[in-house]
Parts: structure tokens; sequence; C-alpha cells
């Protein structure tokens, strides 16, 4: 798929991976559909995209606490389509698993999994009369190897796996290519908050030796969107830390 001028919207997309993605797809030519729930954009990414000299608006909204069918029609209506769908709001509320409250598994899951569900059905249906469409979803390493004080988080990544195999089978009888990235530890704002002492343990698990770099998941974004012969895939991007 040529990017130049197709509609990208992303969810969650005003700091880290999100904003990555939206400089990377601006890089592109992509028209961007940006979320998230601070009043306005980061000023550095604003200033990314204007050097980008980039068409994009912002849409301000909790995920969890609105209307998805009715949030996605006013996403749609922006520039009459959406090529492509990055579902990549959501974060993580780590605790043991014995000490984990009802709470704390229902926020996750909401933002993290059935966010991106329903999402994903409203905008689907009218890619569905479009014939064509891309829609991506932000998994995680976790989701497939689970970890320590996340089975919050793994939960809901894993659905997100399951969830892109199903519709990628139902979108490919419309040509609407569904895949997953599964990101490993990457340079982002909560790493940084990490110790000096776990930094070091997380790097001997990688082979690479270093953290990846969001700009890197971006890239990997993008590759699906213009490769027209993936789909139900899950993209791992991680330096071989799952090996």
């Amino acid at each position: 798929m040529e990017l130049k001028d197709k509609v990208v919207f992303i969810t969650g997309s005003t700091h880290g991976i999100g904003a990555a993605m939206a400089i990377a797809f601006a890089k592109q030519g992509a028209k961007l559909i940006l979320n998230g729930r601070s009043q306005e954009l980061p000023e550095d990414l604003k200033n990314a995209l204007e050097q980008e000299n980039a068409d994009y608006q912002y849409l301000v909204a909790d995920l969890t606490k609105v209307d998805l069918k009715d949030f996605s029609k006013k996403a749609w209506d922006i520039f009459g389509k959406i090529d492509v769908l990055i579902n990549n709001a959501g974060f993580a509320k780590d605790k043991m698993f014995i000490g984990m409250h009802e709470d704390d598994f229902d926020q996750v899951i909401d933002l993290d999994l059935k966010a991106p569900f329903f999402l994903s059905k409203a905008i689907m249906k009218k890619m569905n009369k479009e014939r064509s469409g891309v829609i991506i979803n932000l998994s995680s390493v976790v989701g497939m190897h689970g970890n320590a004080g996340q089975a919050n988080y793994a939960t809901a990544k894993a659905g997100i796996i399951g969830l892109t195999k199903s519709i990628a089978r139902e979108g490919a009888l419309r040509n609407i290519r569904v895949n997953a990235i599964a990101p490993g530890m990457i340079d982002t704002e909560m790493t940084q908050k990490l110790s000096d002492r776990v930094k070091k343990n997380i790097l001997k698990q990688i082979p690479l030796g270093r953290l990846g770099l969001t700009e890197e998941v971006a890239q990997g974004a993008v590759f699906l969107a213009q490769n027209d012969y993936v789909t139900g895939q899950t993209i791992v991007i991680d330096g071989g830390m799952t090996i």
C-alpha cells in the first residue's frame, strides 16, 4: 500500500510508541487522526509533525469513557475514511496476582483489550463497505510468555493476539488485513523509571544488549501497513529477548 494521503488513525498517540508512529506515518505522507486524554498534543510532537507538514487532527478522548461507536464515526468523518487503524492506547497496572483487585484487572482489560475490540468492530464495519483496510493492534511479548506481577496486562495482550488472528480471517474476505505488534523492552517513559539494577538484569536477557527504540516499533507498523500480503501475524520487536 502506498501511504501518501492514506488516513491513519492512531489511538494513544501523544507520547512513546504512539507518538513515534505518528511521526513515522507523517514521513510517509499519510493523513493522521491522533488521540489522547490530554487536551493538547505535546509541543515536541507538534513540532515534529509540523516539520513533516503533516495533515492531522487530534481527538481528545478516554477510550474507556466514550461510546466507541460514536467515537469511530467522529474519527471516520474527519477525512471521510480510515485506511489504517492502529490500536495503540493502553497501560499497565502491575501487582502480584494474589494481591490484585478486581478493579486492577478491569482497568487494564477495559483499555488494553475491550477498547481495541469495540473500536475495531465499529471501524471494520465501515472498512467492509470499502472492501479494504488495515488494522494493527499493539500486543506485547508479555502476552506471549507472561510475566510476574502482570497477570492483568498479560491477559489483555494475549487476548489481543487472539483477537487479531480471529478478525484477520474474517477481514480477509473483504481485503482487510489485521496484524499485531508485540514489542519487548522499549526505551519509553515507563522503562526510564526503572532502577539501574532492574535495567541491568533486563539487558542480560536481550541478545542485542539494548532497549528498543520507539522508532523501531513504528517502523514495524509502517511495514504492516504497506505489505499487502501479511495478515493474521504477530510481529515481535524485542531484540531477541524471546528467542
